[in-house]
């Protein structure tokens, strides 16, 4: 199995989960509770996406094809959905909106414990990570294809663990300025990915 062929799948799944991004956000939910609270969320939230996730990687093309819908025209719907997402990320669109659903879950005060929303769903196992999944596991056919992915998303979803954990320091490192700037290049990545998918589905449908 060729590594440098899931290259492309780690950067989609690291530009669209954003562990950078969400990093911010996390030292936010958390705010005032102890190191020990913090672990057992981070960790129970990237435990949940994940669980969200392999759903979706495992089963996502079965619902597809129950659904009537060809693969290729979820490649074209999921490259246009993640150009969306990075225009947002380049126009800080993404970071205000995100922003505002961390705002929201403290307001409602649930539970106190942000693990499970607005953490793992949608910031970590959103809309876009979750059509990600399906289109990446239905680039090729085989068991050995989809498990890769999965390691891959598994990968990521480490580093998101990994940053929450160092969450306040890092925060501190970057500053707004340094976070502002690799969202913006992170962006500009995903959008030239997306365009890549839309040209994968209409080669798939012989169009051009």
């Amino acid at each position: 199995m060729d590594l440098s062929l899931y290259i492309p799948a780690f950067v989609t799944l690291f530009v669209v989960i954003d562990p950078i991004g969400l990093t911010p956000l996390f030292v936010a939910l958390t705010q005032g509770m102890t190191a020990k609270q913090r672990r057992i969320i981070a960790i129970r939230s990237v435990g949940v996406a994940f669980g969200i996730l392999l759903l979706f990687g495992l089963a996502g093309e079965a619902v597809l094809n129950f659904l009537g819908i060809s693969m290729p025209a979820f490649r074209m719907a999921g490259g246009i959905l993640l150009f969306l997402t990075a225009l947002d990320m380049l126009f800080e669109r993404r970071t205000q909106r995100r922003q505002d659903q961390a705002d929201n879950a403290q307001a409602e005060e649930t539970h106190d414990d942000p693990s499970v929303f607005p953490l793992a769903i949608p910031l970590i196992g959103g809309p876009g990570a979750i059509a990600s999944m399906i289109l990446l596991t239905g680039q090729e056919v085989g068991a050995l294809h989809v498990a890769a992915v999965h390691g891959v998303m598994l990968l990521v979803l480490l580093i998101v663990l990994a940053l929450f954990l160092l969450a306040a320091p890092l925060e501190r490192l970057l500053g707004p300025t340094g976070i502002t700037v690799v969202t913006r290049l992170l962006g500009m990545l995903l959008a030239a990915l997306s365009v890549q998918f839309v040209i994968d589905g209409l080669k798939d449908l012989q169009v051009i």
